[in-house]
């Protein structure tokens, strides 16, 4: 195994030859953009802040210290190239069209091959491939002739062929704080205050516009062709669905989550097999991005109430535990329907009018608004829904253009 490079910490760009690859956010190739180097194999290489899957950079780092992993691995990218193509699209140019995701993370074995042979560790920060899902809901759906299988989209077997995208975070630090109407520099600070001093180069290198979080990735999941996603003559169904590992893996019947999420994959399948396609976001912000212990606490606070739980107090457990009700940031969402060339949503599986706002003041038009079946509500959950209808959550259909945006402001917080 070869001995990891020392890192040296430093307030200053580099000087002399030693210049790492410059990055034009939002340029309208992949060359003018240029690659995005969050590997530790060659620190006079790194243009960004953190390191590439960020979420996972500690075991990572474990990996290397108990002498599992070499520190300057190289990958081999050999067949790991997408399944589908995906773009680019007009929506890729621009520094503030997408500043959360690089656009051209999928491609980087192609797009930057001459860095790499030139021994610079540029890594994808996207991957697509193709898979079979299988839920007993698919079974369910059939059983009651909700859902025919086809064959292509849907088997006899209940099992659904899809396209899924992995998607790791990497933010353009001019871009988010525009996109959050903040300063730079208060950004900068308070990332670097509030994760304990985590990343000095926010606040040191202020030549350094890129930064690679560590939270949680993107998942989507593609039903029928991928080119319907931006095809205007085919049919799009969608669902943007933030984590909830207790109901959406197992089970539970606090929330209306796993119904939801289920929902809107058999009207994914079902636009899928009429012809369209069908689109699930799922996004790892676990408890609106509050976490899951925190979601624990205001269960507990929540059922411990002399008064029972209640409507009322729904939101407000939520804010005396974490001081806020939401920490999403739904602002951000859009880029991924930016990526994937979307320009409408021809049917919403969201009752959410933040996650509405964000994609309409994005640009994306949004038309009919579907709701969750009453029927696919558990009884423990009604006290979630009256809750989220008290604060103005949607509950009858609608019909969204971009223009109607001012219609549903300030209709409160939801959560799904």
């Amino acid at each position: 195994m070869n001995a990891p490079k020392h890192i040296v910490l430093t307030s200053h760009p580099p000087k002399g030859a030693k210049q790492p690859p410059k990055i034009v956010w939002g340029a309208p190739t992949a060359a003018g953009r240029g690659p995005v180097v969050g590997s530790f194999n060659d620190p006079t290489h790194r243009n960004v802040i953190g390191v590439h899957a960020g979420a996972y950079g500690v075991y990572r780092a474990l990996a290397i210290a108990s002498g599992t992993l070499d520190p300057v691995h190289r990958p081999d990218f050999t067949d790991t190239a997408p399944t589908d193509t995906i773009g680019p699209f007009p929506q890729w140019t621009g520094a503030d069209s997408i500043v959360s995701l690089d656009p051209y993370g999928h491609m980087v074995a192609e797009a930057f091959a001459d860095h790499i042979a030139r021994g610079l560790s540029v890594q994808p920060t996207i991957a697509i491939t193709k898979a079979r899902i299988n839920l007993p809901e698919f079974r369910e759906a059939m059983a009651a002739e909700r859902l025919v299988p086809d064959g292509r989209v849907l088997t006899e077997a209940g099992e659904a062929n899809v396209t899924k995208a992995a998607i790791e975070p990497v933010w353009y630090l001019p871009g988010i704080a525009h996109r959050l109407r903040l300063e730079e520099a208060d950004l900068r600070r308070a990332l670097f205050e509030y994760t304990g001093g985590m990343f000095p180069d926010l606040v040191t290198r202020s030549d350094l516009t890129v930064f690679l979080p560590p939270i949680g990735n993107i998942t989507l999941y593609v039903f029928g062709d991928v080119d319907g996603l931006w095809r205007q003559d085919r049919k799009l169904a969608c669902r943007v669905h933030d984590e909830c590992n207790g109901s959406d893996v197992f089970g539970s019947d606090i929330c209306t989550c796993r119904p939801y999420l289920t929902h809107g994959i058999e009207e994914c399948v079902r636009t899928a097999q009429e012809g369209g396609t069908g689109l699930i976001v799922y996004n790892r912000k676990e408890g609106r991005a509050l976490g899951e212990v925190t979601k624990f606490l205001v269960y507990n606070a929540r059922k411990r109430n002399p008064e029972g739980d209640t409507a009322a107090g729904y939101f407000e457990r939520t804010e005396c535990v974490a001081g806020v009700q939401d920490m999403r940031f739904q602002d951000l969402m859009p880029d991924v329907f930016h990526w994937l060339g979307v320009t409408r949503i021809d049917r919403f599986m969201s009752m959410s009018n933040m996650k509405h706002d964000a994609l309409v003041s994005q640009g994306v038009t949004v038309g009919e608004r579907v709701p969750i079946p009453d029927e696919l509500i558990p009884p423990d959950a009604q006290v979630e829904m009256d809750a989220k209808k008290a604060a103005g959550y949607l509950v009858d259909e609608s019909v969204s253009a971009p223009d109607d945006l001012n219609k549903t402001k300030g209709r409160g917080l939801d959560e799904y």
